[in-house]
């Protein structure tokens, strides 16, 4: 089901023990995890914003295997992620996120060790902006990121959500050792 080069967005609710994040993909991967409780006008917007005319289409069914591996981290049972991604994002934005996928599980960096790690060490307010517009939280790990001091910074769902997958992180990391 596609629309003149257009492609379709899947999309479902995952809700999970207090969460509640819209998600979507296209047929070739995971492309959207929304913010903690907020609407689906988030989803809504963004896919304004980066699919303009696609269709989007709930299907539970073809979320399921993004949903599976969410919920799996959520509980604290999954460090990483397999399912595929589709980036939508500029060729800088998509060596961030793929920087930010390099953040083990439990730890944290600083912005400017990510523009360190993408060889632009002078690029780091970029790096913020590319984090910033992250579209796939929590799986594409933009929360590990802190300020250099070590404080929490802004983030898309916000510091509240920012803190709990943090908590989370450092939860299963501590029962796991």
């Amino acid at each position: 089901m596609q629309t003149k080069n257009k492609p379709t967005l899947y999309w479902s609710l995952l809700k999970f023990k207090g969460w509640n994040l819209y998600v979507a993909s296209t047929s070739k991967g995971l492309v959207f995890v929304g913010s903690q409780n907020k609407p689906f006008e988030e989803l809504f917007e963004w896919t304004k914003k980066r699919f303009l005319g696609s269709p989007l289409v709930e299907n539970d069914k073809k979320l399921e295997p993004y949903i599976a591996e969410i919920t799996q981290y959520l509980a604290g049972k999954r460090k990483t992620f397999t399912v595929p991604f589709e980036y939508v994002g500029t060729q800088f934005q998509r060596a961030v996120w793929d920087a930010l996928c390099e953040i083990p599980y439990g730890q944290t960096k600083s912005y400017s060790d990510i523009a360190n790690d993408i060889n632009n060490s002078e690029a780091v307010r970029a790096v913020g902006a590319a984090i910033g517009a992250n579209p796939v939280l929590i799986t594409v790990p933009c929360h590990r990121v802190i300020g250099k001091n070590g404080s929490l910074t802004g983030y898309r769902g916000g510091l509240e959500m920012k803190t709990m997958l943090i908590d989370l992180e450092e939860r299963a990391s501590s029962s796991n050792e």
